[in-house]
């Protein structure tokens, strides 16, 4: 159809052709346009002959290997996703979704002070949350004290899933005392009673026997039916520094590894599969945590298909719970945006249930104010954004489906080497879960010092004065011999605590100077960049502005009070003045002298290294630092 002919159609039809009077456009037309945005940004070379797929240049890489294109068409492959609440569950475990209810609003709990405990389950309840997850035992709440933490909570009314470790049968019978007393019938309970002896293997290193969580899933298969009796935790594989594929692969081997205790035992699948709740972290990376909550479903139907299981059992209950790993101490207020994302793509993913951790669970237990806002969070996406009112709302989309794809089939072949390993306790008892997380952890690792994983406030944008805030710490753990608990932050808030220490000796936190040449529109831009990578390890800066002559800088860098110096310009005055103003610095007694831009094949006399997009930035502080620490305990020394 020409432009004419559907200016022509839209005018007497019933449907608004927004494409009237204009021809389609070819992809050939779109690959030209990307083409000349990629010269424009220096990204392709303007002389460089056209790639016969520009748009290559802007792929990117997950975690897990996956490639994520620029563009994606009804050309891309993809299976068919189903319907809302029909095999394969890709688009929701319940065919109205989150429509008729919206989904749980969950809040956690784990200050061990029982009172605290009790008021803020109470303020949460009455502020909108649905259900309560609380953390019992030596880091929580005493087991002894369940129900005074429980006070004033209607068990018949609100949602209650326990966090118990390996107290799971003891915590749970008090749950049960504590219903008879209150004459709340079985029946009218939900939630979860938090056993998850394969959870307990991976956080700790020890092996839990199985025996108890088998025989509370029968207590609640008989007496409990708004129960589920075991947590699916893939919590533990995220938080060691996994890929979403393999956080995927370890949950659905963990189902799995359930079933077959529980159907041993006598239990027929479709009720073993209700009985499990999977909890998937939700992270800052919107649409790869839509991907995962959709692929997850899949997987888990795939699984119950194979063991015979009738289509209305096969939906999968998740719990996904917005990510530790990627909170940060520094400006902690952030962690508002992100936690915000992140519950975004959890109600687009589908969830069951929804946890936003409060934005200063890094520093310690959270306050009120903290945890209103986690709860207000959700209520907003609920009551204001009508998140709920969408069943799959990403449905469709090219991306999500191709990508809802990959991550799926990537999380099938890590499930299946577990299973061909011999399940995953085995897995963990050989040392293989760990070593396969370790290598992802790594790749990440050099992401974040690279920064092509960014961190803002953190890594990107940091501010170098803020008041840090103060909470009370939680309970210590014991070290255990199980996957740590990394958090993305870590190594560039090691750099912030330790220039945060020496900023109380009398010498101050580690200073450099910045060397900047010529006019200011001239050095400003990586000058600023050099200000704001120095910032994310705490390091100070001392600017020396605009200047003509080497001898213009050394005036400067004599009332810098630092010895480490940094050349600021651009690529054309670098060749007139780098070596002479490196020279003349050096000569000035400068212990270290970097230059900002892209690494040169050789550097300009005096010059020791670069500071650039691409520097890892942890090594090149961690240098900045011991050479700032060199230079004042030489000072100390001799005075």
């Amino acid at each position: 159809m020409t432009a004419s002919e559907r200016s022509t159609s839209s005018e007497h039809g019933d449907r608004l052709d927004l494409m009237a009077g204009f021809e389609p456009p070819t992809h050939e037309q779109w690959r030209k346009q990307v083409d000349q945005v990629l010269r424009r940004t220096g990204l392709l070379a303007r002389e460089a002959s056209a790639p016969e797929q520009p748009e290559r240049l802007l792929e990117t890489e997950t975690h897990d290997g996956i490639t994520v294109r620029a563009l994606y068409t009804h050309r891309d492959p993809h299976p068919c996703p189903g319907l809302p609440g029909l095999a394969p569950f890709t688009r929701h475990s319940r065919a109205v979704g989150a429509v008729d209810r919206g989904w749980d609003v969950r809040q956690y709990h784990d200050d061990p002070d029982t009172d605290t405990t009790n008021r803020e389950i109470l303020a949460d309840l009455e502020g909108g949350a649905e259900s309560v997850w609380l953390r019992t035992g030596s880091a929580g709440v005493p087991v002894r004290e369940l129900g005074d933490a429980l006070h004033g909570m209607r068990l018949d009314l609100a949602g209650l899933v326990l966090q118990p470790g390996e107290h799971y049968a003891e915590t749970a019978e008090e749950l049960l005392r504590l219903a008879a007393e209150r004459d709340v019938p079985g029946e009218a309970l939900r939630g979860n009673l938090g056993a998850d002896p394969l959870g307990l293997h991976a956080r700790t290193g020890e092996e839990h026997d199985p025996a108890p969580a088998v025989e509370l899933a029968h207590r609640c298969r008989t007496h409990l039916p708004g129960m589920h009796a075991i947590s699916v935790d893939g919590l533990a594989y995220h938080d060691a520094g996994g890929s979403d594929a393999e956080e995927l692969g370890c949950a659905v081997a963990a189902g799995v590894e359930y079933l077959r205790l529980l159907t041993e035992s006598g239990i027929p699948t479709a009720t073993a599969a209700g009985l499990l709740e999977f909890r998937l972290a939700a992270t800052v990376d919107q649409f790869t945590t839509v991907a995962k909550l959709r692929a997850a479903r899949r997987l888990w139907d795939r699984v119950l298909r194979a063991c015979g299981t009738p289509e209305h059992a096969r939906g999968q209950h998740q719990h996904a719970v917005t990510s530790t790993a990627m909170l940060t101490r520094y400006d902690p207020w952030v962690n508002m945006l992100r936690s915000a994302v992140a519950a975004f793509a959890a109600a687009v993913g589908g969830a069951t249930a929804i946890t936003v951790q409060p934005f200063d669970t890094p520093l310690g237990l959270p306050d009120s104010f903290s945890r209103r806002i986690a709860r207000n969070t959700q209520a907003l996406l609920l009551d204001e954004a009508h998140l709920g009112r969408v069943i799959d709302p990403a449905g469709g989309s090219y991306y999500v489906e191709s990508l809802t794809d990959e991550l799926a089939h990537a999380a099938w072949n890590w499930f299946r080497e577990l299973e061909a390993a011999g399940g995953l306790s085995a897995a963990l008892r050989s040392g293989r879960v760990a070593e396969r997380l370790e290598t992802t952890w790594q790749r990440r690792r050099e992401a974040l010092a690279h920064r092509t994983d960014q961190l803002t406030g953190v890594s990107e944008y940091p501010e170098p004065g803020e008041r840090p805030l103060r909470r009370r710490p939680r309970p210590t753990e014991p070290e255990t011999g199980g996957l740590p608990r990394r958090r993305y932050a870590d190594d560039y808030e090691k750099l912030r605590d330790e220039a945060e220490r020496m900023a109380e000796l009398p010498e101050g936190r580690p200073r450099v100077f910045l060397a900047t040449l010529g006019p200011l529109a001239t050095h400003t831009a990586r000058a600023s960049f050099t200000r704001n990578l120095l910032a994310t390890g705490g390091v100070e800066t001392y600017e020396a502005g605009e200047t003509d002559t080497a001898e213009d800088v050394t005036a400067e860098f004599a009332v810098s009070g630092t010895d480490l110096a940094v050349l600021c310009s651009s690529e054309e005055l670098y060749a007139e003045r780098a070596e002479a103003t490196a020279t003349a610095l050096r000569q000035a007694g400068a212990r270290l002298v970097l230059l900002a831009g892209p690494p040169w094949e050789e550097p300009p006399a005096g010059v020791d290294g670069f500071v650039h997009s691409r520097s890892d930035v942890p090594r090149l502080l961690t240098e900045i630092h011991q050479q700032w620490a060199s230079t004042t305990d030489a000072s100390r020394a001799t005075s």
